[in-house]
């Protein structure tokens, strides 16, 4: 049996010839993938995952290797229980799409949808917007406590573009809105690998750089709490302990900009769990982190 798979691992080091050759060797991968992960053989699962990924952007396989790394419930799931959980009175949500996490809201939510081009089919509550604009207009031209009816903002979800200097100017035009216990939500924290980490969208399974955001927020912001909750497909981020009236983000925008973009994905590969602050994919873990937060 050994040496049968060590014959068979060979002709997967075997160069393909072309682009459709590729294609084809990752697909075989992905199936013994398949079927390693049916015989309980999950190092092996993802080891035939990464290897049909570097092969070419071969997306069934990202999402496989997604399970396999981040276990447990899906982002919109764990969203879903932390709506039950912590009830939240108002929410701002950056990036709406199709409106899929904002239908997970309870009826007595008062909440604002921001995305420049949404494409919401269901009817919404009455006590929920949507305003097409981009993120930064809205927050410049709107009195976000006013139209939340006086209240200040107890949840927030950034999904917005996959680009790590948005979901910062987002995070610091929502953290000032926010009390210290409140609750920022980031999504796409937790990239699997270099090619769907990237600025530029080369793949169908795509993360964008916002975990540049983690590290950025760990080194000038460590008065926050900053977690990454493991959760599949990239990770959601979660940062409580909040200080409104903080302005060192405002204050030093482009240099932390700067900053950011010129820190590298090989300052988190094989460090990914020290440097994005990976939480367990556990509702008890998280349900103490929400309690203490």
């Amino acid at each position: 049996m050994a040496a049968s798979r060590s014959a068979s691992d060979a002709r997967d080091l075997h160069p393909p010839h072309d682009r459709r050759d590729s294609r084809s060797l990752a697909r075989l991968l992905y199936y013994r993938a398949c079927l390693s992960c049916w015989v309980g053989r999950r190092a092996r699962a993802r080891d035939l995952c990464q290897r049909a990924v570097r092969l070419c952007s071969y997306d069934r396989a990202y999402e496989l290797l997604a399970r396999l790394e981040l276990p447990g419930e899906d982002y919109l799931h764990v969203l879903a229980r932390v709506h039950a959980y912590v009830r939240p009175a108002t929410y701002v949500e950056v990036g709406v799409a199709c409106g899929d996490s904002l239908a997970l809201l309870r009826p007595e939510t008062r909440a604002i949808g921001i995305d420049p081009e949404p494409r919401v089919e269901r009817p919404l509550g009455p006590l929920q917007q949507i305003f097409a604009e981009a993120s930064d207009e809205y927050f410049a031209r709107h009195d976000v406590v006013a139209e939340l009816g006086g209240r200040r903002v107890r949840m927030a979800f950034i999904d917005g573009l996959h680009h790590f200097e948005f979901a910062l100017r987002d995070f610091l035009n929502l953290e000032p809105l926010c009390d210290r216990d409140s609750l920022i939500f980031v999504h796409d924290c937790h990239p699997l690998d270099e090619r769907t980490a990237a600025r530029e969208k080369t793949t169908g399974f795509w993360s964008g750089d916002v975990w540049r955001l983690i590290g950025l927020l760990k080194r000038h912001r460590p008065d926050l709490s900053i977690h990454t909750i493991a959760t599949r497909p990239t990770g959601l981020g979660l940062i409580t302990r909040l200080d409104p009236a903080s302005r060192v983000l405002r204050e030093h925008l482009p240099e932390l900009i700067a900053e950011g973009l010129a820190t590298e994905f090989d300052t988190i590969a094989g460090r990914k769990a020290e440097a994005l602050n990976l939480f367990p994919n556990d509702w008890g873990a998280l349900q103490t982190l929400l309690a203490g937060a």
